[in-house]
């Protein structure tokens, strides 16, 4: 039996948010939201919980691992609790939107997981994302990074953040000139995530590799920089035409966000998402951290199981991560001190609270300490009056 401690523990990767970082959070998700829709981006909210089979389907089987599983007790069917959004909204442009132009779509909503992508991390994401459909190119993918940039900015984060950026491409490009089996291109791929030096020289030297695809194969998990590392790897990559337009693709990309202003570091070797990803990748990093506050990419089959596939791009990011860089605010309320039954009090009260005032009533015998009613001012009788004295 549980002592009376033990029954108000949260479990591990759970967390409760208290006022004033709810407040935080709170006034970062209307920026965000505010933010996407002046650049055309459409809210929308897809359902906490859903069939399994159709949550899963696609590339969210990926995420089986990482979802919930619950019985519907109406029909005894296996539901989840969606782990991740971004399938969902796929799902909900391929088949509930069905537009043939792009659509932009944004949402913010929790999400829980079985485990938390790092030790120490939350189960309980509040996923903030944008997803851009119905285009293929640099354009749009510019665009969901520009807007990446814009919410960092909004988060206090622009100047503080490193965007790592790297390609799918270039990796895929080199597999398709190998005769490597799926088990083969599994196993590359593991030591290519892991950037395992030893082991990589010892899957090449085990295979009759042309000479040019096994020096690029080994190099590529070490090109990672500045934009110097572009020049280098495309006299590597000279020989695979697709890798290369991968490598153009990345250089327009770091040509614009370096004028820009953003601080790049880019991976020629990346491989984060690679079943998911088609093309760019990236993420954004705080000095220090080995998890990103913000992820995404390009993901264009994504659409397929839904019958409708459609060209993908979009991010999405933890807003409690987002905020919890952001200052909270400081006691700004009004404590005010009179009743209700006095008509010019409550006036008072009424016009402060539509000038967007927080205005807090001291209730009779009770403990109205302002600080923690979150007052730094009071409103109290005066000459004239009720008058504002700070506290």
């Amino acid at each position: 039996m549980m002592n009376q401690e033990e029954q108000w523990l949260l479990p591990d990767g759970v967390e409760e948010v208290l006022p004033g970082r709810a407040r935080a959070i709170e006034q970062l998700r209307r920026q965000t939201l505010d933010l996407y829709q002046r650049w055309g981006y459409e809210l929308v909210f897809p359902p906490l919980i859903e069939f399994l089979e159709s949550l899963l389907n696609g590339a969210g089987r990926d995420l089986e691992r990482e979802t919930f599983k619950i019985t519907d007790q109406l029909t005894g069917r296996l539901m989840g609790v969606r782990a991740d959004i971004t399938p969902q909204v796929a799902r909900m442009d391929a088949h509930s939107l069905r537009r043939n132009t792009p659509s932009r779509l944004c949402y913010c909503s929790s999400a829980l997981r079985t485990r938390p992508v790092v030790a120490g991390a939350t189960r309980l994401p509040y996923q903030l994302g944008v997803e851009l459909f119905g285009h293929a190119g640099t354009d749009s993918d510019l665009e969901v990074i520009s807007l990446l940039v814009e919410t960092l900015a909004l988060a206090g984060l622009a100047q503080q953040v490193v965007l790592d950026l790297g390609h799918v491409g270039l990796f895929r490009g080199l597999i398709e000139a190998c005769d490597l089996s799926d088990a083969e291109q599994n196993q590359l791929e593991d030591i290519y995530v892991r950037k395992a030096r030893v082991e990589l020289d010892s899957f090449l030297a085990e295979r009759a590799l042309p000479d040019n695809v096994a020096r690029a194969l080994a190099a590529l998990p070490w090109l990672a920089g500045g934009v110097e590392v572009l020049s280098q790897a495309r006299g590597l990559l000279k020989d695979f035409p697709a890798a290369l337009a991968a490598l153009d693709e990345l250089a327009i990309l770091a040509d614009v966000l370096t004028a820009r202003g953003v601080t790049l570091h880019l991976d020629l070797g990346e491989l984060r998402g690679y079943h998911y990803h088609t093309g760019c990748v990236f993420a954004a990093y705080l000095a220090g951290e080995s998890e990103p506050v913000a992820k995404g990419g390009r993901y264009d089959h994504i659409g397929e199981v839904f019958g409708r596939a459609r060209p993908a791009t979009g991010f999405s990011a933890d807003l409690k991560m987002l905020a919890a860089q952001t200052d909270v605010a400081v006691a700004d309320g009004i404590l005010a001190e009179g009743s209700l039954q006095d008509s010019i009090f409550a006036d008072t009260v009424t016009a402060l609270r539509e000038q967007g005032e927080r205005v807090v009533l001291a209730l009779p015998g009770a403990d109205n300490e302002p600080r923690e009613l979150g007052c730094g001012r009071k409103l109290v009788p005066g000459d004239n009056g009720w008058v504002i004295k700070d506290i």
